[in-house]
């Protein structure tokens, strides 16, 4: 088997690995603490440093990468996450908000720690000479399979939690992670992504125009998911249409798997005008305008209550699969236009946004329902959408790398 090819399946499948942990202990986390009697909103709380963290963690991760290695970044994000799984097996007395928030806080960084080392790699795995379209099915396919396994990984929590109770399936999650940890170092060479220079802490703030508005259009479209999605959507389902948690948490989770699908299948789903080459800016700017229709659709349909459950499920499942192609875009163009030397840095930078859109979209998300409803968390869902396509016309239309890509 070609080394590149065996290092890309080492790096996928301690990305799995971890993701089904990262779904697993959220998953935990949720159904521990509502059956403690926490209200939806306080659960959703105990994120709140969970997604702050990743702006951080984004941030200097990239540079962080370039200087010490992609493979021990990767490394350093499992071992907190087996820290952080372990905290969380104390006395019950110890579980105070603030304690959780602080292990929440452990998790996010390691899982931006662990996505963007594992996203990067592909870069510097992949040979010079492959097609841009060969790397936009191997992001594809990393990071489809990524939201996959968290949906699974929903389930995974909910099981270990009926069978073995919290402490323990927390256990099994850190044993099974710290495994996995351990056969990784063994196998991956050491100094994977490393760069040849040692970048300054000032190469985190992206010069590169192309990086900067596709970083932009990212913030609004994770924003616009998020803003609908993470405490509005479920309120809504437990209270409005009456579903049991577990219902809930189960419909959740298989949106999730079924997005992850989607966007491993993105590159069958977009068609190319170059043979051999990947989507580019024109791609993402009409993804995102046709995204933005669907929200303000389901809005209406609530709004004059025109079959309301059919409508949310429905637009729920159509908005997944328009979402997952936009975001396997995005995926794709940041490392596509990301010098070797620089990806880790490239990736980081761009992911800092991200988190920076799903911190936004999750505080929204609790505000606007609380004051608007669900109509107003959709409408203003479509608003950052379209914000995302505006911004993604000042993206190239082809595909280009940073070192020709100009300001």
């Amino acid at each position: 088997m070609d080394n590149n090819l065996r290092n890309y399946l080492i790096v996928t499948g301690g990305y799995w690995a971890f993701t089904i942990t990262d779904g697993a202990i959220r998953m935990l986390v949720v159904l521990f603490f509502h059956q403690l009697g926490y209200s939806p909103f306080e659960v959703a709380m105990l994120f709140l440093f969970y997604e702050f963290f990743g702006i951080v963690t984004n941030l200097v991760g990239g540079w962080l990468g370039a200087r010490i290695g992609l493979n021990l970044t990767m490394h350093i994000g499992m071992g907190l996450q087996v820290f952080a799984l372990a905290m969380l097996m104390v006395p019950e007395a110890w579980l105070t908000v603030a304690y959780v928030m602080l292990a929440q806080a452990l998790s996010g960084i390691a899982k931006d720690l662990n996505k963007m080392s594992a996203k990067a790699s592909v870069k510097t795995l992949l040979p010079e000479q492959d097609s841009d379209s060969r790397l936009f099915k191997w992001i594809a396919v990393l990071t489809g399979s990524k939201n996959a396994l968290k949906g699974a990984g929903f389930f995974v929590g909910a099981v270990l939690l009926q069978a073995l109770g919290f402490k323990a399936a927390l256990g099994v999650l850190a044993g099974s992670l710290l495994l996995v940890l351990l056969v990784s170092i063994v196998l991956l060479p050491a100094g994977l992504g490393k760069s040849a220079e040692k970048p300054g802490f000032a190469s985190v703030f992206s010069k590169t125009a192309a990086i900067n508005w596709l970083s932009a259009a990212r913030f609004f479209l994770f924003g616009s998911r998020d803003v609908w999605f993470v405490v509005a959507l479920p309120v809504y389902l437990y209270s409005v249409f009456q579903w049991s948690f577990m219902q809930v948490g189960g419909f959740l989770a298989l949106w999730i798997i079924g997005y992850g699908i989607v966007q491993a299948s993105a590159p069958r789903l977009v068609r190319h005008s170059h043979h051999g080459s990947g989507p580019g800016g024109g791609t993402a700017m009409l993804w995102a305008f046709i995204l933005s229709f669907i929200p303000a659709l389901i809005a209406a349909a609530l709004y004059f209550d025109v079959q309301p459950h059919v409508a949310l499920i429905a637009g729920l499942f159509i908005f997944g699969v328009v979402f997952a192609i936009n975001s396997a875009v995005h995926s794709y163009l940041i490392v596509a236009w990301s010098d070797r030397d620089k990806v880790s840095q490239n990736v980081g930078f761009y992911y800092m946004a991200n988190a920076a859109g799903r911190l936004t979209g999750t505080v929204l998300s609790g505000w606007i329902y609380q004051n608007q409803g669900l109509v107003g968390c959709l409408l203003w869902s479509s608003a950052f959408v379209l914000a995302a396509s505006l911004l993604s016309l000042y993206l190239p239309s082809q595909i280009y790398h940073t070192s020709t890509v100009k300001n």
